[in-house]
């Protein structure tokens, strides 16, 4: 495998596959968002920020959903992989996340008129933002890597309890956010703005997709790369005692 490629890495084609398809996808989201659906009857032109930020926001969960489970599993099983497939998750959360508060601020602004209130909803997305951002600078304080990945995990695990609590807070609290589009009881937007939803909600999982794959090689890299530098280290400390014993 040359040096900074990807092609000799297990399941590259089918990522390229996915990544390419990803782009399709919300090539044609787009479209639909723009062209296809609807403005809404209320809020107009505005609304289609909703088509970026619903599926933001899923992606954001997903993606903390798999820092969970990587986090169980690296307690579990001591292994690395899991743990650097919960950073590689949680760095795409991440930035979804701060992409869906971005999003929120500009389609609250024109409908509530303000940028931001202390809403359940909102103040609970950053309260998760602000616990992910704590997973990365604790990993950064921690010197030791076991011990860094370790407490990592457990604070991964427990920061996902703050993702149900943010999907029901419409209905715990009073809000200004407005509830699900979509629940048992049948849509609450025509089927058009539907199926455009569905073909961005598949859009953004894809891309989801294709970051995690490119991000866990990354995180696995590093790993290796700075393995083979603590190994360095090793020699270079063994050789220059055998050189002091023997003078």
């Amino acid at each position: 495998m040359k040096q900074g490629s990807t092609r000799g890495l297990p399941g590259w084609r089918f990522a390229q596959g996915v990544g390419a398809l990803a782009g399709v996808v919300m090539a044609i989201a787009l479209y639909m968002a723009f062209v296809y659906a609807p403005a809404d009857a209320l809020q107009g032109d505005v609304q289609r920020i909703f088509y970026l930020h619903v599926p933001m926001a899923w992606v954001a969960f997903l993606a903390f959903f798999v820092t969970f489970i990587g986090g169980i599993g690296y307690l579990w099983k001591r292994h690395r992989g899991w743990d650097q497939l919960a950073r590689a998750s949680a760095e795409i959360g991440l930035v979804f996340t701060t992409v869906v508060l971005l999003s929120g601020s500009l389609w609250g602004k024109p409908i509530w008129g303000t940028w931001w209130t202390w809403d359940a909803r909102l103040t609970t997305t950053l309260l998760l933002w602000f616990i992910y951002l704590a997973y990365f600078m604790l990993r950064s304080y921690v010197s030791d890597p076991e011990r860094a990945a370790r407490y990592a995990a457990v604070l991964g695990i427990f920061g996902f309890i703050d993702v149900p609590i943010i999907y029901k807070s419409v209905d715990w609290w009073r809000t200004l956010h407005p509830g699900p589009v979509v629940s048992t009881g049948g849509a609450a937007m025509p089927g058009s703005m539907v199926v455009t939803l569905l073909v961005a909600l598949a859009a953004t999982t894809l891309i989801y997709a294709y970051m995690l794959y490119q991000r866990f090689w990354i995180e696995r890299t590093k790993d290796e790369i700075a393995d083979y530098h603590y190994r360095l280290y090793e020699r270079q400390l063994a050789r220059e005692m055998r050189e002091g014993a023997s003078v």
